[in-house]
């Protein structure tokens, strides 16, 4: 009888992973579709790869769930004053802190070199060597993961 228990259970805990996963992935698309057209935009204005600034808007908020991107709009993980005690600076919307991203990216040495082109990895890398990251190798990983797994360098 203990048997079978066991193979409820198994079975029990698959559906409720898999629950979770599909889920999960709905958040994170709805996170992407979301902004995406800010990315876009931005993109266009600044010269940086609208796959660069989505995917590291996403990996800084995990996918919009952070406590930074839901209380201070602060997608990036911008470090500054605001009115409470946090350490991340407040936005008034998602997309002033996407601005705010690009425009700490248009004052690094790389931008002149970089702006314009589309080679994502070569944004990553040299946001990733610049400091952005306190795990450059880790954080590298992590945004090609997005890029890749949800194609965003084919848009």
């Amino acid at each position: 009888m203990k048997q079978p228990l066991k193979y409820l259970r198994i079975v029990i805990l698959s559906l409720v992973l898999s629950l979770t996963s599909t889920v999960s992935q709905a958040q994170t698309h709805k996170y992407l579709e979301k902004n995406r057209a800010i990315a876009s935009e931005l993109s266009a204005k600044y010269g940086i790869p609208a796959a660069v600034i989505l995917s590291v808007a996403f990996v800084e908020t995990g996918g919009g769930t952070s406590k930074s991107s839901t209380v201070y709009n602060n997608h990036f993980g911008i470090v500054g004053k605001n009115n409470s005690h946090s350490k991340y600076r407040s936005f008034s919307s998602v997309r002033e802190s996407y601005e705010a991203f690009c425009q700490l990216i248009i004052k690094k040495d790389y931008y002149s070199a970089l702006k314009g082109s589309l080679d994502f990895s070569k944004w990553i890398k040299a946001i990733a060597l610049a400091g952005y990251s306190t795990r450059p190798t880790e954080w590298m990983r992590r945004i090609n993961l997005i890029i890749s797994k949800y194609k965003l360098a084919d848009q």
